[in-house]
């Protein structure tokens, strides 16, 4: 361009209002699972650029509709091992509601064959016993069902569901440990009708005891849920006592904690669970009216410890969580866990009451409150100073305090 006279620089004022306010998505955190599909949280905020900086601004000023997604799919590597099911078995009945079954297996990923039930346990399992219908059944007259010829068997009504719980506080709760249900005595004269309430009174219930015995049979539910709870420091084993399941109906019973899951049927009787953690729950399923199983439990100190000295257990009926709590300081860079455990019958619901992470910025990215439905394994990732509600779709929940 020599030959070209060369014009004069000039500079124009341009708009000066500022850029609309945008969202700003911070690097995604550590995988929440070591092998296989997990979920990396990643903050998200609305900002606007003022002056060259960034400036933090309230998320509603920001087009709710684009978004980005707190949480993002991960995977670090491929899991070794995976659970692996049969096919479903046929309906139980020939007409009308039956139940279906399926065998679970855990296999390795490299030689594709079944090992040891162990190699799985962390890893969810998908559903073993699901309800199935065959059509209506036709009416018969002056017959009876294979069903009905059954005889049920007898309740056990001189066995105590658990020993009866006072309400007290436990140091390492923090808040009163619900009553369990009150003894169940044999019946005299008229008193069926309270043996009979006696026995529904067990299903959904929670044990806070050290030991005790829960009869599940003659209960009119089909389905029986009760849970076993117990301080961090300690797990619970379970002996079945007696069992008068029809495997053949497809009933069953399931025990699940945080670190194990086993259903059965055959050989119960003086078979032994051990749930590794503090927590267990008993789930029942029967069709024929009497069927059950009756459970005794013990809690001991755990032979592994499998939580951090800032976790704690809370049991309800209501509490707060305060965080962070008294540690050392060697304690400090560690993620604390509070886990809340309820009657089977009951749901959780977290208010947060204040919440503040600290100055918004780069730095805090890392700073969030993580609430998981244990039932579902769903988790909901809370950050800034925003306070929230959430409620469970069951009767456990846990939460994570990063950072």
């Amino acid at each position: 361009c020599q030959p070209v006279p060369k014009p004069e620089s000039r500079v124009e004022v341009c708009d000066l209002n500022p850029c609309p306010p945008r969202w700003k998505v911070s690097p995604a955190g550590p995988c929440s699972s070591s092998c296989g599909l997990g979920l990396a949280v990643q903050l998200v905020t609305c900002v606007q650029t003022l002056h060259g900086q960034e400036v933090l601004q309230e998320e509603h000023l920001c087009p709710v509709a684009e978004k980005p997604l707190t949480t993002v799919p991960c995977v670090i590597r491929t899991c070794s091992y995976e659970w692996s099911f049969s096919e479903w078995s046929e309906c139980s009945t020939s007409c009308g509601n039956g139940i279906q079954t399926r065998q679970d297996f855990c296999l390795s990923s490299l030689t594709h064959k079944p090992v040891n039930p162990l190699f799985c346990r962390h890893f969810p399992k998908a559903i073993v016993l699901r309800g199935c219908s065959a059509g209506p059944c036709p009416e018969q007259e002056g017959t009876q069902s294979l069903g009905a010829q059954l005889q049920p068997v007898k309740p056990a009504t001189h066995l105590p569901t658990a020993a009866a719980a006072p309400e007290h506080r436990h140091k390492d709760l923090g808040v009163p440990l619900s009553a369990g249900p009150q003894e169940q005595t044999k019946p005299s004269g008229g008193e069926e009708d309270t043996t009979k309430r006696s026995f529904l009174c067990v299903c959904g219930n929670l044990f806070l005891n050290a030991t005790g015995i829960i009869n599940m049979t003659g209960v009119e539910s089909r389905d029986c849920t009760v849970t076993i709870g117990r301080p961090l420091r300690e797990e619970i084993s379970v002996t079945i006592l007696e069992s008068s399941l029809n495997c053949t109906a497809g009933e069953v019973v399931l025990f699940s904690g945080r670190m194990m899951w086993r259903t059965g049927c055959r050989k119960l009787p003086l078979s032994l669970i051990n749930s590794r953690t503090n927590t267990l729950i008993v789930k029942q399923r029967v069709v024929l009216p009497g069927n059950g199983v009756i459970l005794q439990y013990n809690s001991r100190t755990a032979t592994k410890k499998y939580y951090q000295d800032c976790d704690q257990q809370l049991f309800g009926p209501q509490g707060e969580i305060v965080n962070p709590g008294q540690f050392p300081a060697e304690r400090q860079g560690v993620v604390c866990r509070t886990f809340i455990t309820v009657a089977p019958r009951q749901r959780i619901s977290i208010r947060a009451l204040k919440a503040d992470l600290g100055p918004e910025g780069n730095q805090t990215h890392f700073n969030y409150i993580l609430v998981r439905d244990v039932s579902t394994m769903r988790t909901v990732v809370f950050h800034g100073k925003k306070q929230f509600l959430w409620q469970s779709t069951g009767s456990q929940a846990e939460i994570e305090f990063h950072e």
